[in-house]
């Protein structure tokens, strides 16, 4: 037998192996799901037959199902048919018919706790605060949110009979005609100081790129300097509708996203496909911590095409792409099915799901695992940890007394006294807290609970605990007293020495009772520090050319920020928190 056919039958013989071994192992795969499956169907039965009680049964296979993906990630879901609307909501549209108005429970009691603007509610004059009290002769008492959302819902053009309360009056009758109630994924646009466009993008929805390209139209007649795109707290959504609004700014035929996973038939790479609607005016993309998914495509993108300045906060970090799989009965599964990456080639995915620790927490990347990846420009960036903006603005938290009492409703409570106090006020740009309405303000708070600890009171009461424990504390009292007597006197004046914040919360929720969520924008513009600097980066060509041509500090993004991130630990103990995760 010749060499050439020894190794032709070597080959054969090896190829027999392995498509053998390849037959065996899709075998073994087909027995383990069906014998799991049977496993499952089993215990289900023999559960549902003999378990002591009454147990229900769609409940029961909804907990198994979701225990089963629970080892995944947290965007891989099972959506049962009773829970499909209100998926459609979240992920797909803000469509549905009903009044236009939000609700929140208190006491067992519901209230209204925002109204939108042109639908059922407001014209009917049903403001924030209003106890709602019967929904077609339905008393409300002790239902929960979703409830009552459900009893407000319903078919467009159908009537909904709703018995109010505001303050000490008498309860009043309503009628309403139910509305088909869109919510903007574009919650504001207009001017802003300098003559900046800006563009405030809540979700990325049916329709999102749409909505911006309009704003951005509007906007354009101004003849504006720049244009700021706000994607703060925007959780992400469609990932077309990104590459669409990717497009109003960048030149047709970029890449802008590419999704890889392990089926290549799910692989695909996105381009921009028209001519932008604005390619040259400078661009400033505001992110935060809780900047996800579609908003990272949109900012990372940018950021990638040095096609914008990025400022703000690291934003949260997922490059997973999920979808939707019809099941049986009306019930669908979200699957996660690939993995994003923008432009440089970076993921911005921080968690790694696939390798859990063993009490099965999730591993953030490590800094030493992260790449290096190169702008258009060569500017330098990092994959693994979200899109680190190119101008970090540190978040500052509200202090003690502030969180207190908005978490203890003394703010909204004002707001409604105030609005049914006060028929008007100035426009929202404008509106300014007076001294004399903060001292109502504080004149109100007197005899509530808006009880709080501020963090030295916690490591004071920490020390008395461990003193106590090594029997020293009888040692230390009288040291121990007066410290506390000392806070305490401190923190009676709290609500002057934090006064600009509260009062800022305060303008925040007055304004919205006269001029709902338009207003809450408008008079926080003052306040807001990633704006101003989106203002003054503009208008500085010398630092805007610097950030996007990778000049001097701005030549690497995230790397160092990274070791310093640890350095500003103690800044959160101070109140302040450069991540937010």
């Amino acid at each position: 037998m010749t060499q050439k056919n020894v190794y032709r039958k070597l080959g054969i013989t090896t190829a027999t192996l392995l498509l053998a071994v390849l037959v065996w192992s899709f075998n073994e795969d087909l027995f383990q799901i069906s014998k799991n499956l049977d496993v499952f169907a089993s215990v289900y039965k023999e559960v549902n037959i003999n378990y002591v009680d009454d147990v229900n049964s769609a409940k029961l296979v909804k907990t198994g199902v979701d225990a089963m993906l629970d080892g995944l990630d947290p965007y891989t879901e099972f959506v049962p048919e009773s829970e499909i609307e209100d998926y459609k909501l979240k992920y797909v549209s803000t469509q549905y018919g009903g009044i236009g108005a939000s609700i929140f429970n208190r006491d067992k009691k519901v209230f209204i706790s925002d109204v939108f603007s042109g639908f059922p509610a407001q014209k009917a004059d049903i403001r924030p605060g209003d106890q709602l009290l019967k929904i077609n002769d339905i008393d409300l008492t002790g239902k929960t949110n979703d409830q009552v959302s459900q009893l407000l819902k319903g078919t467009k053009g159908a009537a909904v009979k709703l018995l109010t309360k505001r303050d000490d009056a008498a309860p009043v009758e309503k009628s309403l005609i139910r509305d088909e109630i869109k919510q903007p994924n574009v919650t504001y646009y207009g001017m802003v100081s300098g003559n900046m466009g800006y563009i405030k993008l809540d979700k990325f929805l049916e329709n999102s790129a749409d909505e911006v390209t309009n704003a951005l139209v509007s906007i354009k007649k101004n003849n504006p300097q720049g244009i700021i795109l706000d994607l703060r707290s925007n959780g992400g959504g469609i990932l077309q509708e990104a590459v669409k609004i990717v497009n109003l700014f960048v030149q047709k035929d970029v890449e802008i996203v590419s999704q890889k996973g392990k089926i290549k038939e799910k692989n695909f790479t996105y381009r921009t496909v028209s001519a932008p609607l604005e390619p040259n005016l400078p661009l400033v993309v505001l992110v935060n911590s809780r900047s996800a998914s579609a908003s990272e495509i949109v900012a990372g993108s940018l950021q990638d095409l040095d096609r914008a300045v990025i400022i703000g906060q690291r934003s949260y970090g997922k490059g997973l792409v999920q979808q939707t799989f019809t099941l049986p009965y009306n019930s669908l599964v979200k699957i996660t099915i690939a993995k994003y990456f923008i432009p440089s080639g970076r993921c911005v995915q921080a968690l790694d799901y696939t390798h859990r620790k063993d009490d099965g927490s999730v591993n953030k990347m490590a800094d030493s695992s992260l790449h290096e990846y190169k702008t258009k420009n060569g500017r330098s960036v990092y994959d693994g940890s979200g899109v680190y903006p190119d101008i970090m603005i540190k978040q500052e938290r509200f202090a003690n007394i502030t969180q207190a009492l908005v978490g203890k409703l003394m703010i909204f409570d004002y707001a409604t006294k105030y609005r049914n106090t006060h028929s008007k006020i100035s426009d929202a740009l404008s509106y300014k807290m007076s001294d004399d309405d903060y001292n109502d303000f504080v004149k109100f708070l007197a005899g509530k609970d808006y009880s709080y600890n501020t963090n030295s009171e916690r490591l004071l009461t920490s020390l008395k605990t461990e003193a106590t424990k090594e029997k020293q504390f009888n040692e230390i009292q009288g040291e121990y007293d007066i410290l506390k007597n000392k806070l305490m006197a401190s923190k009676k004046n709290d609500l002057q020495i934090h006064k600009e914040e509260i009062e800022q919360v305060l303008e925040n929720e007055i304004a919205s009772r006269y001029y709902n969520e338009r207003g809450r924008y408008e008079v926080n513009f003052k306040y807001d520090k990633e704006l101003a600097q989106a203002v003054k980066t503009m208008q500085d060509k010398n630092q805007l050319a610097a950030v996007l041509k990778g000049t001097g500090e701005y030549k690497v993004i995230g790397k160092p920020q990274l070791a310093a991130m640890a350095l500003k630990k103690t800044d959160k103990d101070k109140g302040i928190d450069d991540s937010d995760q």
